[in-house]
């Protein structure tokens, strides 16, 4: 009979230890699931922001001159080749958002094409130029006979950011 008692103790603190293992694994396993960024610009975080197919909803909520202030989350399709003055980012169906940055506060890395982003700020629509587009096309290195082919203005998804943070 004692060794029933002693046998069951055993079992008993067995399951016990393990039960307190695996909570402190779901810990450790919870601190590496933190996302590491670079920063730019103002701080902000990546909380309650929006996923590109929400964003690109809210655009096309709005009508040019319509602002609103919002966070999302994308992946830089394009940065300036000069000097990483703005970039575009995904929304869903191909479509794209210019991103340009807060009193010309800060740049991207020029290696920054593919990386995923959460930008904070300003989203609008806005009628750009035949000259701007233009312009942007030659900071993308485009062709003197695509640059050419620009020829109507062009309705565009624009966002002014104050802060972005980019995946490491």
């Amino acid at each position: 009979m004692k060794k029933y008692v002693l046998l069951l103790a055993v079992v008993g603190m067995f399951f016990t230890a393990c039960k307190t293992s695996t909570s402190e694994n779901k810990e450790v396993k919870k601190e590496k699931v933190a996302i590491d960024y670079d920063k730019f610009g103002e701080e902000i975080t990546d909380k309650e922001a929006l996923n590109s197919k929400e964003m690109l909803a809210q655009f096309k909520s709005m009508k040019v001159g319509d602002s609103v202030q919002v966070k999302f989350a994308s992946s830089i399709n394009e940065v300036c080749s000069k000097k990483g003055c703005w970039m575009k980012l995904s929304l869903a169906d191909g479509t794209e958002t210019m991103v340009r940055f807060k009193d010309y506060g800060f740049f991207m890395p020029l290696d920054s094409k593919g990386r995923e982003v959460v930008v904070d700020g300003m989203a609008f629509v806005k009628e750009t130029s035949v000259a701007d587009l233009k312009h942007y096309a030659e900071d993308a290195g485009k062709s003197k006979e695509e640059i050419e082919k620009i020829t109507e203005p062009k309705v565009e998804f624009a966002f002014e950011a104050s802060g972005v943070l980019m995946k490491k």
